[in-house]
């Protein structure tokens, strides 16, 4: 089939304005934080929240700026997908990680234990009555710990290899990043039994799994993923009557129609944007080129493009380092910016 191309001839009836900029960030932390700090700034300029917004070819990329943006205490609201800690399977993964930080966590007990396939919520509310009122008496400290998690001879067979999983990565010393590791590994069948669009969730616990390699302890970790941000306002740098301000996140797909006076596209690396399965067809490469169109034509005064480098992808096994391809020829026209962690 021969393909037809049209023509576009871009202009603009607005004088002046700010020039676009790129910015190449070390690490993807680094870029959550790069765009946390300016929202910042421009919020200290006297621009509203909601008059910015932070775009992405997929809903999972903005899992780590999530983050960054709760422990700023900045408000927001997500399009295009369910924030980070709203989805289900990563409520799931967490849950293994609040056993192990506290064992004596029913709520994070009852989800662990109804994973396992034949048991109901009344065989984990024996289960959990044992840990909580007899399993945790008499002992402190390390001896608590390992005699907790050594002693479960009488709960269900099917019940063996959880404690078994939990048992091995409980000791303090082993990396979050580990622990995840291992965690994944027995979850994932269960997993893939639960969820019958597993394959599109399996994209949030690849990011998660990245996130958790940056901690080093399951508590610090912890600690950052039960943070939300103020529902009002932003202490010290929101004025009166801005309680209803939210900056933006969301999906490119999900911003179509709409602008904002600064826009942030991020994770603009061969990969993500476009994606790996993109280059299988030129229709599909087509598509992604006028998504980044649409992306950056949100922008009415300033425009952020960034991408990390040196970025791991769990699927492909590769490691990600170019820019997208969609940044060819942007650089005559915008300011480079490098951010590492000296910044």
């Amino acid at each position: 089939m021969q393909r037809h191309k049209f023509q576009k001839e871009l202009y603009t009836n607005k004088g002046g304005g700010t020039t676009p900029s790129i910015i190449s960030a070390a690490t993807e932390n680094m870029q959550s934080k790069f765009v946390v700090q300016r929202v910042l700034e421009l919020r200290e300029e006297g621009v509203a929240l909601n008059e910015m917004a932070v775009l992405f070819r997929s809903s999972f990329h903005s899992f780590d700026l999530e983050i960054e943006l709760n422990k700023a205490g900045i408000p927001y609201v997500k399009f295009g997908g369910f924030k980070f800690m709203e989805t289900a399977h990563i409520k799931d993964v967490v849950a293994y990680l609040k056993v192990i930080e506290n064992p004596r966590d029913v709520v994070a007990w009852n989800r662990v234990l109804l994973l396992v396939d034949g048991i109901g919520p009344r065989t984990a509310e024996k289960v959990i009555t044992d840990i909580v009122q007899f399993r945790n008496n008499g002992l402190s400290g390390n001896e608590r710990s390992r005699a907790f998690w050594e002693s479960y001879n009488k709960y269900p067979e099917k019940l063996t290899e959880l404690f078994n999983t939990l048992r091995e990565i409980a000791p303090d010393a082993i990396p979050p990043a580990d622990k995840i590791g291992v965690i994944l590994h027995h979850y994932t069948p269960l997993f893939k039994h639960k969820y019958d669009d597993y394959r599109k969730r399996q994209k949030d616990l690849e990011m998660f799994q990245t996130i958790c390699e940056r901690y080093r302890s399951i508590r610090s970790l912890l600690s950052d993923l039960a943070l939300e941000p103020p529902n009002e306002s932003i202490s010290d740098i929101t004025p009166t009557g801005a309680d209803d301000e939210f900056l933006v996140l969301s999906t490119i797909h999900s911003a179509k129609g709409l602008e904002w006076h600064t826009v942030f596209i991020i994770y603009c690396l061969e990969g993500r944007f476009p994606s790996h399965r993109s280059a299988e067809s030129d229709e599909e490469m087509d598509e992604e080129r006028r998504l980044m169109y649409v992306a950056c034509t949100r922008a009415k005064d300033n425009l952020y493009i960034s991408y990390p480098l040196n970025l791991y992808d769990r699927e492909s096994g590769l490691i990600l380092t170019n820019p997208s391809r969609f940044l060819e020829g942007l650089e005559l026209h915008s300011e480079q910016w490098v951010i590492d962690e000296e910044d």
